[in-house]
This record gives structure tokens, C-alpha cells and sequence, in this order.
């Protein structure tokens, strides 16, 4: 069993809050300041799957906002699920047998971690005939305060078929992929498209940034484009031949004497980039597209964010519980779960 932490902080008014973990039946008791306590089954009904974050600053405890997130759904028609690293889901059959293979043999004992290389992913069994609930919780993001994913929970549409009582079933543990996170059908990931693949539709986009960029605008035109709270320049949806083009002339272009121009990006539509895409302008960086006929969310972290928090990955230790437990009707949900940041963890402040 994962171990998740209830501390008791010594506030005036002698409330328990719980700190920098997410609560779940079974949780053991520790100490903080020489109190303990224990988390009894059935106080989940009461703090169900919430994250409660406290910060002590000069002497006074503060409780940070939470925040629930309803991210949309995925569909799972081959009846497994699979949550995994958006950098690697095109890898897999470079290093032996396509990802659904792998992941159908670990559906097929209740789910679990396949790791191999720099692959990962957890997989799962789920229904085949409906639509899949994506829901998650925030903590505040130690880069710049906006909500930043410390719960991700996936309703399977399937009955609980664990042991008796509220115990979770570890699956394994993930790191958070720099390149963001892919939730859905095994089967129809085996035809993802990821960075660096030619265009699944024959077109592309082109943005540019930096200094110069006004300058160049007056020159070679493109719209503002919303991007995660702030703008560039550029098109969507040309031609790649025209896309190509554009990115040439901006990068040879020059904004001074000394040569500086703008940075230049063009992006062919992959699936990697339509996820990316649909980020753009959603508070927590998701983006819902369809592979193969499914619904499929990816899950973007900020670059800031992410290296405070999740640098290095599984080399550095900056991996997360993925487990299995029970909603509060008996149907089964997949949880994984990201404490918030902690000062001065992995060399960070």
C-alpha cells in the first residue's frame, strides 16, 4: 500500500488539516509536533480524494485554495486504458512489442506499471461501452502560484473488484513527462503520432517570438495566438510547403545591425501537436483530441512548473503513486497521485 500522510498542525483553534498528501482509507498515523493521529476508514467520506495544503509563514498557518477540475473524457473501446508518457508512446515498437500488446497483458491481471527503456506507462482494464470521467485536483504550482495537477482520477465504469474494504491496489509509480502525459485507448495509441513524425494531414503551423517579433509582423504579417496566458505570432492550418517557407524567410530575416532576429517554430500536425495545440489555452494545459476514432486527453505541464517540481523524473526519484480504488458507489477509479512541491526538495528552493 502507498503511504499517504494525515499531520496534525498546531493551529489556535486545534484543527487537523491534512499536508502535502492527498487523504485515502487505510492512510497510518505520524507525528507532527508529538500528536498523532490516525485516518479511519470512512473519513474519505468526508474529504474525498482532496488535497488540503498548508504553509506555515511567521508563525501563522494559511490553507491554499483547492481546486477540483471536471478535464473531459477518454473512451477505451479495446477495454484497456493507459496513462503514459507522451515523449515515448510512438516508441514502444522500437523496443519489441507495440504498447496495446504490453499494456493487454497488464490489464489482464487487474493493471499495472510496464516500464522498459524510457518507456512507461500504467495500464488498466476499462469499459468499452462508454464514455470514461476524467477529474482532477490542484495544488498551487510552486512557480508562479497557478493550479498545477496533484490528483488525476480516471472512473473505469467498472465494478471494484478488490479485496474487501477501502484498501487501494498499487499499480506502480510514474514520472511526470516533460513533454506531458497521454490518457486513453491502448489499441489506439499504437497510432499516435508524436513529435518529429511527418503530418497526418498535410499541414502545419508556424509561431514566432522574441524581441523583434513587432518588427517582423510589420514585415510578414501572422496573428496573435493565445498560448498559455501569453501571445505569439504566427498561422495555423498552411500548407506545409507554405509553412516551410514562412519559417525560412523568418529565420533569415535580421531586426538589427547585429543580426538578431526572431525565434521561428514550425510544428507539422502530429498527434503530439494537436494535444499541444488544444493546451494552449486551458488552465491546466489539457488537451482533447481523437486517435483513431477514441477520445484521448493530453496533459501538459508548464515548463517552470515542471522544473521545479518534476526534474530529473525516475532518475531523480520524481516519481508518483498510480493506484486503484473505490468510488464511493463501488465502481473502480484510477488515481494518480502528485504531492505538492516542498521547498528545498532535489536542490530546488
Amino acid at each position: 500500500m502507498v503511504e499517504a500522510v494525515l499531520v496534525v498542525i498546531d493551529v489556535p483553534d486545534s484543527s487537523s488539516l491534512a499536508k502535502n498528501f492527498v487523504c485515502r482509507p487505510g492512510d497510518t498515523a505520524v507525528e507532527a509536533g508529538g500528536n498523532r493521529i490516525r485516518y479511519a476508514p470512512g473519513d474519505h467520506r468526508r474529504w474525498p480524494g482532496r488535497t488540503l495544503i498548508v504553509r506555515t509563514e511567521g508563525g501563522f498557518n494559511r490553507r491554499m485554495a483547492e481546486t477540483g477540475f471536471d478535464l473531459g473524457v477518454v473512451t477505451a473501446p479495446s477495454g484497456v486504458l493507459v496513462l503514459g508518457m507522451a515523449s515515448w508512446i510512438d516508441y514502444w515498437p522500437q523496443l519489441g512489442n507495440p504498447l496495446s500488446e504490453r499494456a493487454r497483458t497488464a490489464a489482464s491481471i487487474g493493471g499495472g506499471h510496464v516500464h522498459d527503456w524510457m518507456c512507461e506507462m500504467a495500464a488498466v482494464p476499462a469499459a468499452d461501452d462508454r464514455p470514461l470521467m476524467v477529474r482532477a485536483t490542484t495544488a498551487a504550482s510552486p512557480f508562479d502560484g497557478g493550479p498545477t495537477i496533484a490528483v488525476l482520477e480516471i472512473d473505469l465504469g467498472l465494478p471494484w473488484a478488490g479485496t474487501a474494504g477501502d484498501e487501494p491496489i498499487v499499480l506502480g509509480d510514474l514520472p511526470v513527462d516533460r513533454c506531458g502525459m497521454v490518457l486513453g485507448d491502448a489499441l489506439a495509441l499504437d497510432s499516435w503520432t508524436g513529435d518529429g513524425h511527418p503530418s497526418t494531414d498535410g499541414l502545419a503551423d508556424v509561431a514566432y517570438w522574441g524581441r523583434y517579433a513587432e518588427t517582423a509582423q510589420l514585415h510578414f504579417g501572422g496573428d496573435l495566438i493565445p498560448r498559455h496566458g501569453s501571445q505569439v505570432r504566427g498561422w495555423l492550418d498552411l500548407p506545409i510547403d507554405d509553412a516551410k517557407k514562412l519559417g525560412d524567410a523568418l529565420n533569415a530575416w535580421k531586426g538589427d545591425e547585429q543580426g538578431r532576429g526572431v525565434i521561428v517554430v514550425v510544428d507539422e500536425h502530429t498527434d503530439f501537436h494537436r494535444f499541444n495545440r488544444e493546451s494552449w489555452t486551458h488552465p491546466l494545459h489539457i488537451g482533447a483530441v481523437e486517435v483513431a476514432d477514441c477520445s484521448v486527453l493530453g496533459i501538459n505541464w508548464d515548463s517552470g512548473d515542471h522544473a521545479m517540481q518534476h526534474r530529473g523524473e525516475r532518475r531523480f526519484g520524481q516519481v508518483y503513486p498510480v493506484t486503484l480504488q473505490p468510488d464511493p458507489t463501488g465502481q473502480t477509479t484510477m488515481r494518480w497521485t502528485i504531492p505538492p512541491h516542498q521547498p528545498g526538495h532535489n536542490g530546488t528552493e
